[in-house]
């Protein structure tokens, strides 16, 4: 073993760079390059920035304490009673509170609309409404947008938990930018203790999730404001005539504000913490769900972006394009790496695979370690999160690639999101036959 091992190395050392980049091409040209190299150079540039970015922030939020916009809180949800009280409790700690609190029950089984009723009696919920037939997320955001009266609008779920500055920063970049339609706050995982599960992912929400966004906000080209923690600006909502039916309807609203123009931010410092799924069977469940929304919105609703038409935008070209080629497009050539290796260097598997983690993991320490200087909120300290970065390779190289490559097939080919229980069957068989 010994022996093999130093004739591997002589190998990699004999061969010069040239063959090891031939070898080890996916993770030089993709990961390392696209998601180390590429998101610490914008990054850099983001710091750089960052005291005029401060000046004009604290100019946007003097206007904002000024003009103090009349902001709609929205909450739709099935069977969330129980989170509802702890909610409205924190919204009265906010610093910004010139807002109306909206609970939209979407058709909900258990006390739900008897604890939200007695809320509202009490004063801590301004508006209860209630679709007595479940009709979907989309279905019941979009009743309680129709009857806000705010000129902001923001979106949140019912379990999650919000910094008490929380609403004032996710407006404030209304404030930074005229032409701003929505910005997505920052999400945390709340549960980083609860299982090896929930860590990872926390790690994942804040290197992948939580950088990447900086990058693609500063870049123009974000893609994705979350359900749980998004800002919308009423007027864009109106000319979009709200959400359409999902899974996946985060992403397809944000793709239909940037088609009419508008600029979509991310606000880092806008926090919001979520539970995440405990366990890896629940997570296969939600990745699956929002694995297939890119096949469904991105590969065929809104396919329009790629076309040379009078309505055509660069940026909106790059978010689609990029989304579509570092998931799918990266996820195809993944196995045809491996496939590459099996052929043309069997000899060498023993040593390729083991030296790729070696790789990998080399490089998650190293951006989790350099990304946390960007990172001005944390959930945990780093220190915590060091020894479980090995299992992200495993995490992040298999587990995930399996369940995305799964999501794909199932959806082009299937079309497997309109039989997602997390819609109505009604709900998505009406999407389906309007193709959205």
């Amino acid at each position: 073993m010994i022996e093999t091992l130093d004739n591997f190395f002589n190998y990699i050392t004999e061969v010069g760079p040239s063959k090891l980049v031939r070898i080890f091409w996916f993770f030089v040209f993709f990961e390392f390059a696209r998601f180390f190299i590429f998101e610490l150079a914008v990054l850099l540039v983001w710091k750089i920035r960052e005291k005029k970015r401060n000046e004009l922030y604290a100019n946007a939020r003097r206007r904002l304490f000024i003009e103090r916009p009349f902001v709609s809180i929205i909450v739709p949800g099935k069977n969330e009673g129980k989170h509802i009280f702890k909610l409205a409790s924190s919204l009265k700690e906010q610093t910004y509170q010139n807002f109306e609190f909206i609970v939209i029950d979407d058709g909900s089984d258990d006390n739900t609309e008897q604890i939200c009723k007695s809320l509202q009696k009490n004063g801590l919920i301004d508006l209860f409404l209630r679709n007595e037939v479940r009709g979907g997320k989309a279905s019941a955001a979009n009743l309680g947008y129709r009857f806000s009266k705010g000129s902001i609008i923001i979106h949140i779920d019912a379990d999650c938990s919000y910094d008490n500055d929380a609403i004032e920063k996710i407006i404030i970049p209304f404030y930074l930018e005229e032409n701003v339609g929505a910005v997505g706050g920052n999400i945390l995982v709340r549960n980083y203790k609860e299982s090896l599960c929930a860590t990872l992912q926390a790690i994942e929400y804040s290197d992948t999730i939580s950088v990447g966004r900086i990058t693609s906000s500063s870049l123009g080209i974000y893609r994705l404001v979350s359900g749980a923690f998004g800002a919308f600006k009423k007027e864009a909502l109106d000319r979009v005539g709200g959400w359409d039916i999902g899974p996946g309807l985060d992403g397809d609203i944000t793709v239909k504000l940037r088609k009419l123009g508008y600029l979509i931010k991310f606000e880092p410092d806008a926090v919001c913490q979520t539970s995440v799924p405990n366990t890896f069977k629940k997570l296969v469940k939600q990745r699956l769900r929002w694995d297939k929304s890119i096949i469904r919105f991105r590969v065929r609703k809104h396919k329009d972006v790629f076309y040379p038409n009078a309505t055509f935008r660069f940026s909106n070209f790059v978010s689609s394009f990029e989304n579509i080629t570092y998931n799918l497009v990266l996820n195809i050539k993944w196995w045809i790496y491996l496939v590459d290796m099996v052929v043309n260097y069997t000899s060498l598997l023993g040593f390729i695979f083991p030296f790729n983690i070696l790789l990998y993991t080399t490089n998650n320490f190293l951006k989790f370690l350099i990304f946390s200087l960007f990172r001005n909120r944390k959930n945990a300290p780093v220190y915590y999160f060091l020894p479980y970065l090995p299992c992200m390779v495993f995490y992040f190289g298999f587990y995930l690639r399996f369940v995305r490559s799964i999501a794909y097939v199932q959806e082009f080919f299937f079309k497997k999101s309109y039989e997602d229980s997390w819609n109505p069957s009604k709900s998505s068989q009406q999407a389906k036959e309007l193709g959205i």
